[in-house]
């Protein structure tokens, strides 16, 4: 039964494997870094922003000069441009999967900087001047209060944001470190193999449905 309906998939199953298990390492590796990284400089520069607590006009300009460079850089030119680097620091790795750790990591980091800033935003200005108030430090107000406040909107932002990453992993995976969404192109389309091309959607859509269903979890458990 199955190699009447999906002969082709059988065919190439070892290949579909690998190409989930590629994706999944550029997701795992990338969103991971994608997040810290992003989180850590949406804080500084809505700190440092004017009238900020930690109010600091040049780290602010030059972090959000950066962001606004970088996220303004179509990600497949971002991926030549940066292509030269990742081949002298990989050297033969660099048509693999680590090849794609780097360019993923500078092309998300923007998206969710803007996520994190936006979500730290929404916290109530009066919840900051209780705590000044009070005496309590700078560091306990960025721990204890923008951030513990605005966990549902961080949450649901990490969500788009791996949504996103999962879209630049299929453009990464045109350079070399393979995929599910370049062995889509390859055999589904490319070669009209329409079994292996529904079941990867399929695939796909449960995939990011997954990542959704986390991030809509967390924030309706941390709403208050």
């Amino acid at each position: 039964m199955l190699e009447k309906y999906f002969p082709n998939l059988i065919q190439y199953y070892d290949e579909f494997m690998q190409a989930i298990n590629e994706t999944t390492q550029m997701m795992l590796v990338s969103g991971t870094l994608i997040i810290v990284l992003g989180l850590i400089i949406g804080v500084i520069i809505t700190v440092t922003k004017p009238k900020g607590i930690l109010e600091n006009k040049i780290l602010y300009r030059i972090t959000d000069a950066l962001t606004n460079l970088t996220w303004s850089i179509p990600f497949m030119i971002l991926y030549m441009m940066l292509y030269p680097f990742v081949s002298s620091l990989l050297k033969q790795n660099a048509l693999r999967v680590p090849g794609a750790f780097i360019p993923l990591i500078i092309g998300g980091v923007p998206f969710f900087i803007r996520q994190v800033e936006s979500a730290l935003s929404e916290v109530d200005p009066g919840l900051i001047e209780a705590a000044q108030s009070m005496g309590t430090s700078n560091f306990h107000i960025i721990t204890r209060v923008y951030l513990k406040e605005s966990i549902p909107a961080l949450a649901r932002g990490a969500s788009i944001t791996l949504v996103v990453l999962f879209g630049l992993t299929t453009i990464a995976g045109t350079f070399g470190p393979g995929g599910l969404g370049i062995f889509v192109k390859r055999y589904g389309y490319d070669r009209n193999m329409l079994d292996i091309l529904y079941v990867s959607v399929i695939i796909i859509i449960a995939f990011v449905s997954l990542i959704q269903g986390v991030g809509a979890y967390i924030a309706k458990k941390t709403t208050h």
